[in-house]
């Protein structure tokens, strides 16, 4: 077996530092948030998220039996060793990827932290002083969901002018580009198994989005999200009826298991397809991208192996002259990484914002100002992320029975 156990012998005395401890902390907010905590000898602490949801803190509390006393700047090595040290508790894909993916964000807060430069810096260097902002949107109470159950609301929180009214309030907060979901609880009818859609929800689709093109002007970029539910004959129906609409994009229309199914819809429409949060590492989206399966290529940095592995699917997305834009439902610390990620890719796009609805959002933050302004975040100029906890903040909204920092 590989061996990505520390053997460095060269290196300066400043640099030679140890990771002395990890900590995790699950924050409720509309997600289960999982934030996570390097601390090292030299009395820096990193700062990192890795995806939503359960078993994480778990995984990452494993990492700590051959983590601790390693040297935090090595983070690709570190990424690596995570994955082999894991492999046969399923590292190659799955939950340990994603606990990996926020330790390797961690790594890089240490690491700019130590050398005193921004993350940006590290990954290369700067394309962009700013990274534009798409809102995740919601027709008024479209849903609610617990423990990872939708539960929908009635009929009328999905009316086209729901969907357009939302739309108007979230631009007039400065927001230029918007996604909305478009899958539907009328879209299990007449038979909620086959993944077939009916004209009838077809039509209500078509509605919905010439409504919200109505009132907001095709000035204002616009994406829907379909969460996997369809058949490809479907996908394909939906796609070509919404072409004289100029979205954006329309995100993951079939289940994203079969890449050669994927092929097939985003080559039978106009309209461009994105798809990829869901998959793990760069090996997942290689034959996506290189086969032009996805018009605009969507990973989760907190769930595809982190930044450095987001790079890498950039960059084969950059061969392809293929747009990256990542999928992002996190706190601002997941948030902040992925801007530094956006500063430093030439084919970045957007980045997703999925908290409109949680106020103290910007509050688990020790910081004045808000992160988002007019649809933008301008990339931090100080070492690591650029952004510190306000640990009473996060201790306030922490999962209850979970550790806090």
């Amino acid at each position: 077996m590989k061996d990505f156990s520390n053997q460095i012998t060269n290196r300066t005395e400043r640099r030679e530092v140890k990771i002395t401890d990890i900590r995790t902390c699950v924050v409720e907010g509309n997600f289960e948030w999982n934030l996570i905590e390097i601390e090292t000898d030299a009395g820096v602490i990193g700062i990192g998220e890795a995806y939503r949801g359960g078993g994480i803190p778990e995984l990452v509390e494993y990492t700590k039996r051959f983590l601790i006393g390693e040297n935090p700047l090595d983070v690709q090595r570190l990424y690596r060793r995570i994955i082999q040290e894991m492999s046969g508790h399923g590292g190659t894909t799955g939950k340990v990827v994603t606990a990996a993916s926020g330790i390797e964000i961690a790594l890089w807060d240490v690491a700019g932290k130590i050398l005193d430069v921004p993350v940006y810096q590290l990954l290369g260097g700067k394309f962009r002083d700013e990274v534009r902002i798409y809102c995740d949107c919601h027709a008024g109470e479209a849903y609610a969901v617990e423990d990872g159950y939708t539960e929908y609301a009635d009929a009328d929180a999905y009316s086209p002018a729901a969907y357009a009214n939302e739309a108007r309030r979230v631009v007039d907060m400065g927001f230029t580009a918007l996604k909305f979901d478009l899958d539907l609880e009328m879209d299990n009818d007449p038979d909620p198994f086959n993944g077939r859609l009916s004209n009838a929800a077809i039509e209500h689709k078509r509605q919905i989005v010439g409504a919200v093109r109505d009132e907001i002007g095709d000035e204002v970029d616009l994406a829907f999200d379909c969460h996997w539910d369809y058949t490809v004959e479907s996908a394909k129906r939906l796609g070509t009826e919404l072409e004289p609409y100029d979205l954006m994009w329309l995100e993951d229309l079939i289940p994203p298991e079969n890449i050669d199914a994927q092929i097939e819809v985003s080559k039978a429409t106009r309209t461009p397809v994105a798809t990829g949060e869901n998959r793990f590492r760069v090996h997942e989206l290689s034959k996506l991208i290189y086969e032009h399966g996805v018009d605009i290529v969507t990973p989760d940095p907190t769930t595809v192996g982190g930044l450095g592995e987001t790079m890498r699917i950039a960059d084969r997305a950059e061969e392809n002259y293929i747009p990256i834009s990542p999928h992002n439902v996190c706190t601002p610390v997941g948030t902040m990484a992925c801007v530094h990620l956006g500063a430093a890719i030439p084919n970045f796009d957007v980045l997703e914002y999925h908290a409109l609805d949680v106020e103290w959002w910007d509050d688990l933050l020790a910081r004045d100002e808000p992160v988002i302004q007019d649809g933008y975040v301008e990339v931090p100029e100080a070492p690591g992320i650029g952004v510190e906890l306000d640990r009473d903040v996060v201790a306030e909204h922490a999962l209850e029975g979970t550790t806090t920092f």
